[in-house]
């Protein structure tokens, strides 16, 4: 049994514009110890899934139109606030992008650290202190007892988010939700934050789901990979299935943007024009206009295409304007 088992989310925001469908009819689950990614480009949908997930979607203007998410036999979407903060926090951890925004720059370290512990676990005083100095200590922060008691703006960029990813285990999460936890990290502070987090989860047997839109991180850490586009899935595989042959044309051309896959002094591919506007109605294919590695003459026009599994384990939207010139 699934850890986590969302069901068809839905998640729309109205707006003076219109309804804006940032998430439509998404599933997929997440085992415990297991590594799930959701990638796609910005505005896919992928820090709206998981905001939804655990109440985080300022409502209104949100609104989860539909859908389901088990959580160890609680629906997540359907709990009340007081459930929610019982799990959140506690049980299920996240990660946010940016640490200078998500760390209180008034608060000492100490006081953010422990403040899990007090709420959740009653632990307060020397006791909590103690362990949140393990706490970074554990995370690589060197002369943890000096620190702790140092204010954000005192640490550099690695630093903050290694204290955001004590501050998200401390209280020995089943699930870990971590939202682009490298964005704007040189690659070598990148690859020891992604170390750190693989490290603490092996540790602690905890299920992670990373949302990025780095292939090259996905590729280092996940097991399982979904891939977003316009606010849907459009492929859905084993982490090895997916980067041997990538189905959907949109997965085809993520890839090809990949630096490292074009020769010294070779212009970079990038995918033309943008992403569709998710207020307007969309009717077949979403990635119709931006189809070049497939055949766009053969995209659905009138309907939207099923998610469907091709073989075992590979799931992709079944448009076969997408799926030509695999």
């Amino acid at each position: 049994m699934a850890l986590l088992d969302v069901q068809h989310l839905t998640t729309r925001f109205h707006t003076r514009n219109g309804i804006v469908k940032a998430v439509e009819d998404v599933s997929f689950s997440v085992e415990k110890g297991q590594t799930v990614g959701i990638v796609g480009e910005s505005g896919s949908g992928k820090s709206v899934t998981c905001y939804s997930l655990v109440g985080l979607i300022p409502q209104p203007p949100g609104k989860i139109h539909a859908g389901k998410a088990i959580f160890d036999g609680i629906d997540l979407l359907a709990a009340n606030i007081k459930q929610l903060r019982k799990i959140r926090g506690k049980r299920i951890s996240m990660i946010f992008q940016d640490p200078m925004t998500s760390l209180n720059p008034y608060l000492k370290i100490s006081t953010q650290l422990t403040e899990p512990l007090e709420i959740h676990d009653g632990i307060k005083g020397q006791k909590a202190l103690h362990m949140a100095i393990d706490a970074l200590a554990e995370v690589g922060i060197p002369e943890p007892e000096k620190r702790i008691d140092s204010y954000p703006h005192e640490f550099s960029g690695g630093m903050r988010q290694r204290v955001m990813i004590a501050m998200a285990l401390i209280t020995r999460p089943e699930l870990l939700i971590c939202d682009e936890p490298t964005t704007a990290l040189d690659v070598t502070v990148q690859k020891q934050v992604l170390d750190l987090i693989k490290d603490r989860q092996q540790q602690l047997d905890t299920a992670v789901i990373l949302i990025t839109h780095d292939l090259a991180v996905v590729h280092q850490t996940c097991d399982l990979v979904n891939v977003m586009y316009a606010g849907r899935l459009i492929e859905r595989a084993p982490t090895k299935d997916l980067f041997r042959k990538p189905l959907h044309a949109y997965t085809r051309a993520l890839m090809k943007s990949i630096p490292a896959t074009h020769s010294k002094g070779e212009a970079l591919y990038t995918i033309p024009g943008t992403p569709p506007d998710l207020s307007a109605p969309q009717k077949g294919c979403a990635f119709h206009d931006r189809n070049t590695l497939g055949d766009r003459s053969l995209c659905l026009t009138n309907t939207q295409p099923n998610f469907t599994e091709l073989s075992p384990g590979h799931y992709v939207q079944n448009c076969p304007g997408c799926l030509a010139n695999v």
